[in-house]
Order: structure tokens, then sequence, then C-alpha cells
């Protein structure tokens, strides 16, 4: 084990057993030192990839369109890891040049506004509220 990460060869039979779904899921051949440093501790390693594959599958949003909400998500935390990750997530989805530069561009706009919202503590408008 290196540098706290869990290699496949150093793993107990059940972290293999997820590394094994994450690679026939995803079609690679190894996984990330994300998922390796997770196996620290085997069931947060399991819960952590069966959530993550649960609500990345397809569904009423296709993956480009999940990818990009998670790079955004990523970006407004400053998540580098799970940015260069994701990046290349969302390029293999599809993800133009044209594409980031818009979806940096809402991300950096929603955070200021959101900012000034907050500092303002701009009451709710009635026609924004929830009804029912």
């Amino acid at each position: 084990m290196a540098s706290g990460l869990v290699e496949y060869e150093e793993a107990a039979p059940e972290v293999r057993a997820v590394y094994d779904d994450i690679m026939t899921t995803r079609r690679i051949d190894k996984v990330n030192n994300f998922w390796k440093a997770l196996a620290m501790h085997p069931p947060t390693l399991k819960r952590t990839w069966e959530s993550l594959k649960e609500v990345m599958a397809p569904g009423a949003l296709d993956p480009l369109v999940k990818e990009m909400v998670y790079l955004a998500v990523s970006t407004t935390n400053g998540c580098g890891y799970c940015i260069a990750s994701h990046s290349v997530a969302a390029r293999k989805a599809g993800m133009t040049d044209a594409m980031l530069g818009e979806l940096l561009a809402v991300v950096g706009m929603a955070n200021e506004t959101n900012r000034l919202a907050t500092g303002l503590q701009v009451p709710i408008d009635e026609a924004f509220r929830r009804q029912g």
C-alpha cells in the first residue's frame, strides 16, 4: 500500500469485488486513486460506489448532463481531483470546449448572484415560492 492507497494486488477480497465492479461498469482496466483511497475503509468504498453508480446511471438526465453537473458542483466546491476526473468523463461523454466555457460562465455567475442575494438578504418573491 503506497501513500494510503490500496492497490488491487494488496486488496482484501471485498475491496477487489468493488474494484472489479468499477472496472466492469466503467470498462476500464484499473481503478483511480479516489477509489484506492476509499478502500482504506471497505464499507465506505462499497457504499460510495453503489450510490455513485446508481446516481450516475442514465435516467431522466443523460450521462453528459450528469457529468457536467458533477463538474459544476466540483468547481464550486474547489475539489481539484473531482474537477480533473469529471472533466475527463464529461469530455468522453461529448462535452466540447464551447460547452465547458458556458458551463464555467454559468457556475461563476451563479456563485456571484448567490453571494449577492445572500449578502443583501434579498427576500424571496412570492412568485418564486413553491406552491402546493
